[in-house]
């Protein structure tokens, strides 16, 4: 039944509102294509890739074509089509108005009033990029985008630029907002470049059980205590802890690694003195590698990591002993990433240490669980970086000649 149908009134049925828009519009506005016309509306229907508006429209020009026979009723090509009887009106309407032009019918219109000129140009980008990069005003610890809004208003080269439009120019260049933390190595440094070359010829050489390589880092660790207990997760909600908890002080972790053989030992204890480190020392070569002729240690420059460290912990007999079984090498200063044992121990806070553990047996029983499932598995690091990479890749790291 029609929009604005009679029941039982004995009239004939009253045509809809749009089967007047049809019927009117193909009496009004006709559309009659040439064999050229229907080709190229086939074509852009068919194949390539066109704008879905494109498509529809070409499609209805297509359904309402006089030249190859009668038109189909409004309900007919709304759902052959799928557009409104509005749509095929207004189609029709522009087909008229264009003379018959299929191209301009089915693309966009052209703009009727030039666009704005943006009042970002280059060299105002530059500009604004410029004085986010350089130091905030007094009193102010970075830059924002209304801080940047008020000076940029007193540039006189500047157009007045409101914060969301700086927001928008600085999106994918800078950020000033934020920062981040990070180890900066000296630039065109000879120890620096010295040390690394050192330590890269160490893991290059290849695998010796009877002279092993060998990395050591520490890291101090928190014990801290839920202050109230942690809600479990259940089915459609996360485990929920309370934000405040109770500090039992600190400790430091020991961590041992030898790459190339997959072994790894971790150890906690209250503090990290240079009696700790001489201790932990004696355990490596008395117990870990008792057999080995010497041990090639790889470590940062921490001043508890020294020989000095064996004779102030051990008689001088038994720190000369232990000091002849040791090749140490030191990774530069602020190149800690070279240390094998750190990206180790960033494996371990995530996979064991990412919790609150309260007590040193707790955490100690914690990591020998962790280094036992660790080394079962003999999950070697296998090191890629090479010294040639590093004098193409970190040129700039080396002095100029």
């Amino acid at each position: 039944m029609c929009l604005g149908e009679r029941v039982g009134s004995g009239r004939s049925p009253r045509p809809s509102a749009g089967q007047d828009c049809v019927v009117g519009s193909q009496k009004k506005w006709p559309v009659t294509l040439t064999e050229a016309d229907r080709d190229e509306l086939v074509r852009v229907t068919s194949t390539g890739v066109h704008p879905a508006s494109m498509i529809r429209r070409a499609r209805v020009l297509l359904a309402l074509d006089t030249s190859v026979g009668p038109v189909a009723s409004q309900e007919e090509l709304v759902v052959r089509v799928g557009v409104s009887g509005e749509t095929l009106r207004l189609v029709a309407k522009r087909f008229t108005e264009t003379g018959g032009d299929v191209g301009a019918t089915i693309g966009r219109k052209a703009r009727e009033l030039p666009p704005v000129p943006s009042p970002v140009t280059g060299e105002v980008e530059a500009r604004l990029i410029a004085l986010a990069c350089s130091q905030p005003p007094a009193g102010y610890a970075r830059w924002s985008l209304r801080l940047l809004e008020k000076h940029v208003a007193l540039v006189a080269d500047i157009p007045d630029l409101d914060h969301s439009t700086i927001g928008r120019v600085l999106k994918t260049r800078l950020r000033p907002h934020l920062r981040k933390c990070w180890t900066i190595p000296p630039r065109a440094n000879a120890q620096f470049a010295a040390r690394m070359e050192d330590v890269l010829a160490v893991y290059a050489r290849p695998h010796n059980p009877g002279v092993p390589v060998v990395c050591m880092d520490e890291k101090p660790y928190q014990l801290l205590a839920h202050a109230r207990d942690p809600i479990p997760a259940t089915p459609g909600r996360d485990r929920r802890e309370d934000s405040e908890y109770v500090r039992h002080g600190t400790c430091s972790i020991f961590c041992w690694v030898e790459p190339l053989a997959g072994w790894r030992r971790v150890q906690a204890t209250p503090r990290r003195t240079r009696i700790d480190w001489a201790h932990h020392v004696r355990r490596l070569l008395t117990l870990d590698y008792p057999d080995a002729e010497r041990v090639v240690l790889v470590m940062d420059n921490l001043n508890t990591h020294d020989i000095s460290s064996l004779y102030e912990a051990f008689d001088p007999a038994v720190a000369f002993a232990l000091a002849q079984r040791l090749e140490i090498h030191h990774t530069p200063k602020h190149g800690s990433w070279l240390n094998i044992a750190e990206i180790e121990l960033a494996a371990l806070t995530r996979q064991c240490l990412d919790r609150r553990i309260d007590t040193l047996d707790v955490l100690n029983t914690e990591l020998d669980a962790w280094q036992t499932a660790v080394n079962a598995n003999q999950r070697q690091v296998n090191w890629h970086f090479t010294t040639d990479d590093a004098r193409t890749k970190l040129r700039h790291l080396y002095p100029t000649h």
